[in-house]
C-alpha cells in the first residue's frame, strides 16, 4: 500500500508492507495555491514515483490511502478543509482513482494518525481510545471497541472544536473557546504571546516570531513562568474536555500526539487535575493518558492501514 500524510505545506509519503517500517519514504511541497490542477498533477505524479519504486523492489502496489486534514465523506469527498480549502467538494478518492487505476481511500488526517497508533503504537494498548493531535489544530480520532468510528457522515471525533470556554477565543470554524484555541501549539503560543503584551516578564519576550511551542516548553522547563502558565492552561482544558468525552464515552485511553504533545510532562499536573474533578470516578480512573508511539508516521501508517483494511488488498 501507498500511505500519504497531506498536509498543508507538506505531503509525505511512504510504501508500507505489514509492518510498521516505511519504504521508499517521500516528501513533496503541497503548494495548492499554484492552482488545484497542477496540484493534483503533482499528487498523481508522486504516488507513480512510489509504484514505480516499489515495483523495481519487488512490490506490487495495490492502493492508496490519503489522510486529509478536514472534514472527509465516507465516500472520499472532502467536505471542508481549512488548510486546503480548494480541495472542498472535489470527489478525491474517485479523481485519484481514476488518475492512478488503483483503489484509493481518503480518510481524515486524525482518523488515519488514530488507526495508526491502533494498529502499531500506543493504541495497541486499549480497545476503545481517542487520539487527540496537538499540531496547529487538534484533531482528534476516535477507535471504539476495535474499530474506527467516524460517525453518520465522517465527521466523528473533532474534539478540537469541544467547547473548554464559552466566551473564549474566536475560531475559524466559527464558534469561541474550542479546545484548539488553548492546547493546539498555535494556541499556546498564543497564550505566551498574550502574557507578553500584558506586561509580564519572560525569557520570551525577544523571540518574535520565532516563537514556537517547542520554544515555550524549554523556557517552561527552565522555570520561565509565562510558560509555564501557558502549558499549564493547555492541560486544564485538555483535561476539561477529556473529562467530558470519558464521561461520555468510557473510553480506555486518550493518545496525545502531533508536536505540541512533547509537552505532555508539563500538561499532565493541571490535565490531571481537571479529570479528577470533573469525570465520573469510574470514567476518570479508567481513562489512561499517554502519548503516541509513532510519531510522523502514524499518519502515513494508519492511511495505509485504513485502505487495506477496507479490503483493497496488501502491498
Amino acid at each position: 500500500m501507498i500511505g500519504i500524510d497531506l498536509g498543508g505545506t507538506n505531503c509525505r509519503g511512504a510504501l508500507v508492507c505489514d509492518s510498521d517500517r516505511l519504504h521508499f519514504e517521500s516528501r513533496m511541497a503541497t503548494r495548492i495555491d499554484d492552482g488545484l490542477d497542477v496540484f493534483f498533477g503533482r499528487l498523481v505524479d508522486f504516488c507513480r514515483s512510489l509504484q514505480q519504486a516499489g515495483n523495481a523492489g519487488g512490490l506490487r502496489v495495490r492502493g492508496v490511502g490519503i489522510g486529509v486534514p478536514g472534514a472527509i465523506s465516507l465516500d472520499g469527498t472532502v467536505r471542508v478543509s481549512p488548510n486546503l480549502s480548494p480541495l472542498n467538494g472535489i470527489p478525491f478518492a474517485a479523481d485519484l482513482e481514476k488518475a492512478l487505476g488503483l483503489s484509493v481511500s481518503v480518510a481524515n488526517d486524525a482518523n488515519a494518525v488514530a488507526w495508526g497508533e491502533h494498529l502499531y503504537g500506543a493504541g495497541r494498548a486499549f480497545d476503545s481510545f481517542i487520539v487527540l493531535t496537538l499540531g496547529t489544530g487538534v484533531g482528534g480520532g476516535l477507535v471504539l471497541g476495535g474499530r474506527l468510528w467516524t460517525g453518520a457522515d465522517g465527521a466523528a471525533g473533532e474534539a478540537g472544536h469541544v467547547t473548554v470556554e464559552p466566551e473564549g477565543r474566536p475560531c475559524g470554524c466559527g464558534s469561541r473557546g474550542c479546545l484548539e484555541q488553548y492546547a493546539s501549539a498555535t494556541g499556546i503560543v498564543r497564550s505566551v504571546r498574550e502574557a507578553l503584551a500584558a506586561g509580564q516578564a519572560s525569557q520570551l519576550s525577544e523571540a518574535g516570531s520565532a516563537l514556537t511551542s517547542r520554544r515555550v516548553a524549554e523556557a517552561a522547563r527552565c522555570g520561565d513562568r509565562v510558560a509555564r502558565k501557558a502549558l499549564e492552561q493547555a492541560g486544564r482544558r485538555l483535561g476539561q474536555a477529556l473529562a467530558g468525552i470519558a464521561n461520555l464515552l468510557n473510553l480506555d485511553g486518550a493518545v496525545l500526539a502531533g508536536g505540541a504533545s512533547e509537552s505532555i510532562d508539563l500538561m499532565r499536573p493541571a490535565l490531571h487535575a481537571e479529570l479528577r474533578c470533573r469525570a465520573f470516578e469510574v470514567t476518570g480512573r479508567r481513562l489512561q493518558v499517554v502519548r503516541g508511539e509513532l510519531g510522523e508516521r502514524a499518519g502515513i501508517l494508519g492511511a495505509a492501514g485504513l485502505a487495506r483494511a477496507k479490503g483493497l488488498g496488501d502491498s
